[in-house]
């Protein structure tokens, strides 16, 4: 009789599942495009990662996705902006440390409200950050940074993606870590503030996710310093860590995840993410990933919003402490 009840339970539930399955992909078809909001312009690891696994996701969905570029505000506009759409599964956004992590506790009146308006789908991956410079400039190592900041305080800039993004983040830890002053210039996406720093801020640094800048190291266009992980990275087998050039405990990774409106249904949500999961486990993807300084991160969608919540209490302590307003 047990096994008969369990085995009913597994039917039903089986049932129960192919009915969400049929109710979500009923919200994907060839018909019916999904926007998907890059919070940053072209160029930046946001938009590079967004072009290589969407296409792929939109094959297992049946669908078109549409990559549409809303930079400004640190990742805020296109925020605002997914916030607002209809919890349908069509238009949802890759958001990262900067919009979702940071914006909530360094902008006291932001336009949405990560808790309430948003809901963590799926992890999609992680990047370790990268400190470059021109070629032609005269620091050569992370050490020679501080050496030369603590010469001239404030005389050497760094750029950013915005007020509050992941590179500005990065920067902020290093000058807290090493107690020493830069001067921040925010662009509205990397991809701005990389290429100023090839044809014209040769005084500029940039602390940045490693696939924004991985081409163009290898094209001799910049010189990465150090990378922020723990280990050298396959990207740039020859880049040292920041703890190798003598910046202990120095570390950052720049995570991308996709989000939805909240009230988008359990079902769709499900989809998205077993297709996710699927895209991002494929071993071509894994190398091609890889080759741009991506490593794939999969996780459940319980574990991925657990995450979040963290990185979001993590960045309040990091704003809180280096005394951080928008105004800077």
């Amino acid at each position: 009789m047990k096994s008969r009840i369990v085995a009913l339970c597994l039917t039903l539930a089986g049932c129960w599942n192919l009915g969400l399955t049929s109710v979500a992909h009923a919200q994907f078809s060839p018909d019916k495009p999904v926007t998907m909001i890059v919070p940053f312009s072209p160029g930046g690891g946001t938009d590079v990662l967004a072009r290589m696994i969407m296409p792929k996701i939109a094959e297992k969905l049946g669908t078109v996705i549409v990559v549409e570029n809303k930079p400004g505000a640190a990742g805020a506009i296109a925020a605002q902006y997914t916030a607002r759409a209809a919890p349908d599964g069509r238009t949802l956004m890759v958001g990262s440390i900067s919009e979702i992590g940071v914006n909530p506790s360094l902008y006291p009146k932001l336009p949405y409200d990560v808790d309430r308006d948003f809901v963590a789908v799926t992890a999609l991956a992680a990047a370790p950050m990268v400190l470059v410079v021109h070629p032609s400039s005269p620091i050569q190592t992370a050490r020679d940074l501080v050496t030369m900041a603590r010469a001239s305080p404030g005389k050497i800039n760094f750029g950013s993606a915005g007020m509050g993004s992941g590179a500005h983040m990065a920067a902020e830890l290093f000058i807290y870590d090493t107690k020493i002053k830069l001067t921040h210039i925010p662009y509205k996406g990397t991809g701005a503030a990389v290429t100023d720093l090839i044809g014209s801020q040769k005084d500029m640094v940039l602390f940045t996710p490693l696939p924004s800048i991985a081409s163009f190291v290898r094209a001799g266009q910049l010189r990465a310093i150090a990378v922020a992980s723990k280990q050298r990275v396959s990207a740039l087998p020859d880049t040292p860590t920041f703890i190798e050039s003598g910046i202990a405990g120095y570390e950052m990774d720049y995570w991308y995840g996709l989000m939805a409106p909240i009230g988008t249904p359990v079902a769709v949500r499900n989809t998205l993410h077993n297709a996710a999961v699927e895209v991002l486990g494929q071993p071509e993807m894994i190398v091609n990933l890889a080759k741009q300084g991506f490593v794939p991160t999969i996780t459940t969608q319980e574990d991925f919003a657990a995450f979040v919540k963290t990185d979001m209490a993590k960045w309040a302590k990091v704003v809180k402490s280096a005394n951080l307003k928008p105004e800077q």
